[in-house]
């Protein structure tokens, strides 16, 4: 980007600003339309991108700083939140996987079952990213698997990706399949921490993670055989890729046995996942130990075991190089942001706004949320998509008299996963050499799809589920 057309567009966020506020200020209330203006300035940054998205997220503290919507303390509490640290523990013990090596052997052995042909390709990294991101965060298991397709087809004779082919169908696989899988788990991403945030501060209790897994995995089963079909149609003419499965084999045997500290990696993050899905057995006894603190727990045990080599199994030294401080700032700014809406009153403010629509929380109403959030999390990321959004329609659904939970289910439904633009989690795969045209003009119709899946998914749900609405812990 040139100095003249980024100075152009850090000029347009502060302009959009101004201009929400004189337009809104009637309707919202001075302080409402004052944080409507800062969520379409960061929202224009976060698309344009003149600076970096870690920076735009601390626009909410910024801007509040001068015009005082809110008490400070309510868009600053977001960047420590329990939530982040839940992303900051379950990170150290994902260090610990590429410490020890664990990540690799993981996904190798997983793609060792992988054959020659596009379809096999295809199914075999969508699944692998969908899987590993429904317990590690979504940069993780792109910033993993991109490489190691790579160097795939590095070694199968294909140095230029730009030139390859199969270099597209694979890395969007892997970039739009950890997308998909973060719906699966609330440990898939921040964007989920972020929604259960949201709704645990309005329940007034825990959030069980198990409420979460019954709901989200039989539609992660329905939109991920939906995607490996539409991929492999989508990309039925391109040619085979040789010898794939025997590189995975000969990488895979190259590692030898499983070492001793990898074992230990595997031990803390699988403790940490039971212990995490099995809130409900322990809750009375323990009633502060949430699987924010469960998993920096077991992720300070890496900093107090002895590995092999005799020093510790994490140093701090590669957990302040390697932890995703950006990600975690950005995830507290998603939430600042969110607080200043639904503080400020911009929240209720619009909720009074769309109540006048007559919305009955019927089929338009799954279809008004729906689209909404899809359109928001393609523009962003789906972490700001939850953060603005669940906040609003928790105040929608409780001033038109409706019960929020299910519809904060089915607006999960709409941000997780996105295939347009470059941006986040796609921008590992693009930055290796994956042509961008190719992510948009693909990436239209699967939208359209999931966006059809999970409206279909979440109005059935509503009509034909009894309890989809209702919480183990209400």
């Amino acid at each position: 980007m040139n100095a003249k057309k980024r100075l152009i567009y850090i000029l347009i966020g502060p302009v959009l600003f101004v201009a929400t506020m004189l337009a809104l200020k009637g309707t919202l209330g001075l302080a409402g339309a004052q944080a409507i203006g800062t969520l379409f300035w960061a929202v224009f940054w976060w698309v344009t991108r003149p600076i970096h998205m870690t920076v735009t997220a601390f626009l909410p503290v910024i801007v509040n700083a001068i015009f005082g919507m809110v008490g400070m303390e309510t868009v600053i509490a977001p960047y420590a939140s329990s939530s982040v640290i839940l992303i900051f523990g379950s990170g150290l013990i994902s260090l610990t996987w590429s410490q020890t090596g664990l990540d690799q052997r993981v996904a190798l052995k997983i793609l060792s079952l992988i054959g020659p042909s596009i379809k096999s390709q295809i199914i075999v990294w969508m699944l692998a990213s969908i899987v590993m991101s429904t317990v590690m965060p979504n940069v993780a298991v792109v910033a993993l698997l991109t490489p190691i397709a790579i160097a795939m087809l590095s070694a199968a004779g294909y140095h230029d990706i730009k030139k390859c082919a199969a270099a597209a169908p694979i890395l969007l696989c892997i970039g739009w399949g950890a997308g998909i899988g973060g719906v699966g788990t609330p440990l898939g991403g921040a964007m989920n921490v972020t929604a259960i945030s949201f709704i645990q501060e309005h329940i007034g209790k825990e959030f069980m993670y198990v409420d979460w897994l019954t709901r989200m995995v039989p539609y992660l089963i329905i939109v991920t055989i939906i995607m490996i079909i539409m991929m492999i149609s989508s990309f039925k003419s391109v040619e085979n890729i040789e010898g794939t499965k025997e590189y995975f084999k000969t990488s895979y045997a190259a590692l030898g046995v499983v070492k001793r500290d990898e074992k230990i990696s595997g031990i803390l993050f699988v403790i940490a996942v039971i212990l995490a899905f099995t809130r409900p057995l322990y809750a009375e006894l323990l009633p502060v130990l949430e699987p924010a603190y469960v998993f920096l727990i077991f992720g300070a045990f890496a900093f107090v075991i002895t590995a092999a080599d005799k020093k510790p199994l994490l140093s701090w030294e590669e957990a302040q190089k390697n932890s995703l401080w950006g990600m975690m700032l950005l995830f507290g700014g998603g939430i600042a942001l969110g607080k200043l809406i639904n503080e400020s009153g911009a929240a209720l403010g619009i909720a009074e706004q769309v109540a006048k629509m007559n919305l009955d929380g019927g089929f338009v109403t799954v279809v008004v949320f729906v689209v909404f959030t899809v359109v928001l999390s393609e523009l962003t990321n789906s972490t700001v998509s939850s953060a603005v959004i669940i906040p609003i329609i928790l105040s929608i659904t409780t001033r038109i008299g409706l019960n929020p939970i299910p519809y904060c289910f089915i607006a999960i439904l709409g941000y997780n996963a996105e295939f347009l633009l470059p941006i986040s989690v796609r921008a590992i795969p693009a930055s290796y050499g994956l042509d961008t045209s190719i992510m948009m003009k693909k990436g239209f119709v699967f939208v359209i799809v999931r966006m059809v899946v999970a409206i279909a998914f979440g109005y059935l749900c509503l009509r034909l589920w009894p309890g989809f609405g209702t919480l183990s812990n209400m």
